[in-house]
């Protein structure tokens, strides 16, 4: 889910790109709905009915609607910069938690030090020994 709150500046280049998009190509379209996604935080899909198309009248039907709301540029930017604060702190918790993963041991690694080691894998080990024909637990029967 992406943003819901715009500055008017970002309205109306919201609003030029679907009419850009609405004109476009597959292919074009395509590269405007990821533009809209990466650059605004604006997905279609948030505000339109599945299954027509999202162009610039949509898009107002939205704002008159409250689906959409235009906030001054001070405040987009603060949201902005907060919300950036909170990717940079998740992207350094999965750092972390990346760097504590790899630091644990894996089993191909253990593998490998167990035959350098011994010299063959578990599996490769010689059977036990049966026990002798006159041991009293073994079956002649």
């Amino acid at each position: 889910m992406g943003r819901n709150k715009f500055s008017q500046h970002e309205i109306n280049c919201i609003a030029r790109l679907l009419r850009k998009k609405n004109a476009g190509t597959r292919y074009q379209q395509k590269l405007i709905r990821h533009h809209l996604r990466v650059d605004f935080e604006f997905n279609i899909s948030d505000f339109n009915v599945q299954g027509k198309a999202f162009g610039e009248e949509e898009l107002h039907e939205a704002i008159r609607r409250g689906a959409i709301h235009i906030l001054d540029d001070a405040t987009i930017q603060a949201m902005k910069a907060k919300r950036a604060a909170q990717k940079a702190a998740a992207t350094a918790a999965k750092a972390a938690s990346d760097k504590a993963a790899a630091e644990t041991t894996d089993w191909q690694t253990a593998l490998k030090e167990w035959e350098d080691y011994y010299g063959s894998t578990p599996e490769n080990e010689p059977a036990a020994q049966q026990p002798a024909a006159n041991h009293p637990l073994s079956s002649t029967d």
